[in-house]
């Protein structure tokens, strides 16, 4: 890694709760960090009291971070870790100065709502001039916070840049796993939390751990569809970018987009269930989105659709269920559909 990326400090742009859990990593062998928050009270707030009350309470930042609300704070940055909601990239990346070319290290997993692009591709398109790379896999704010371990994929075209990204980001309880193929890190990233709102609903529906796990392997062949459609491999979307971070994720209530689905299956809007939250639950803008990009790829996804079809209000839970089920039978390893 050369240039603007080898720079002193690492900024991180976005301060939610993995955004805040970044900065503390970064910074827990005294690297100079920024971390940026789009509000000035917010900024203000953590500054002040070192911590992020709103979305990770009980962690204290470092002294080496530092906290702004001014993008131009930033410049100096060699490497920027992107923390910010998929939705909210390209507006942010658009007002960033990245004239000086740092690397971009992007964590929001989503498909742009408008473009149906992975947030790589909007930074290449909003940020030409930087490299960009992924980072990717089952990976909680408070665990990565508190310092449990965690083992994520780090993914770029370039495989040297991905190792020393990969290197200048690992910590003792951190091992980022460098990866070639950052279009798959992305989808496995985006799909799994469309996933997670499926399996929340079978928990909130009380339909069993059976009918988790078969959802969650379901859900995968249908991840591995998509990805392969789109030109990533196999082997990316079976690590743990991909099956990694679907088990985590489908898995645990803690689970933003799993949380959402239980919502769901008790009776409550997306709407909702989606009202004054302090964080992001990605799938639900994800869920439309993929629709429309399977759709166009001509990639069978019933699960995902079935999803979309709930967020939207279209589908009553018990004709989702039952469309999953009346599906034809059909071999498992039959790549055409669930």
């Amino acid at each position: 890694m050369s240039g603007a990326a080898d720079g002193p400090a690492i900024a991180v742009v976005g301060a939610g709760a993995f955004g805040t859990a970044l900065a503390v990593l970064v910074a827990s062998d005294a690297t100079p960090v920024w971390l940026w928050a789009r509000r000035a009270e917010a900024a203000a707030a953590i500054a002040a009291t070192r911590e992020n009350g709103v979305h990770l309470p009980g962690v204290r930042l470092p002294g080496a971070v530092r906290v702004t609300c001014d993008l131009e704070a930033l410049a100096d940055a060699g490497l920027w870790l992107l923390a910010v909601p998929a939705q909210h990239m390209r507006a942010v990346l658009a007002q960033a100065p990245v004239g000086g070319r740092p690397a971009l290290v992007i964590t929001a997993k989503g498909l742009e709502a408008e473009t149906l692009m992975p947030m790589g591709e909007v930074a290449a398109a909003v940020a030409p001039g930087c490299a960009v790379a992924i980072l990717s896999g089952p990976s909680f704010a408070a665990d990565i916070a508190r310092g449990k371990p965690t083992a994520v994929t780090l993914a770029a075209a370039d495989l040297g840049l991905a190792a020393a990204l990969a290197a200048r980001l690992a910590r003792p309880f951190f091992r980022p796993y460098a990866s070639d193929d950052p279009l798959g890190a992305q989808v496995g990233g985006f799909t799994k939390n469309v996933l997670a709102i499926a399996c929340g609903v079978v928990v909130g529906a009380e339909l069993g751990e059976s009918a988790r796990a078969a959802l969650v392997t379901r859900g995968f062949a249908e991840m591995t569809r998509l990805g392969l459609a789109m030109g990533a491999r196999a082997e990316t979307l079976a690590g743990l970018s991909g099956l990694g971070d679907l088990v985590l994720t489908a898995g645990s209530l803690r689970s933003r987009n799993m949380a959402l689905g239980v919502a769901l299956a008790r009776g409550q809007t997306a709407d909702a269930a989606l009202a004054g939250r302090t964080d992001v639950a990605e799938g639900a803008a994800t869920a439309p989105a993929l629709r429309r990009l399977a759709g166009r790829l001509e990639v069978d996804m019933p699960i995902c659709e079935a999803v979309a079809a709930l967020l939207a209000g279209e589908l009553a839970l018990a004709d989702a269920i039952a469309g999953l089920l009346a599906r034809p039978l059909r071999a498992e390893t039959d790549l055409r559909g669930a």
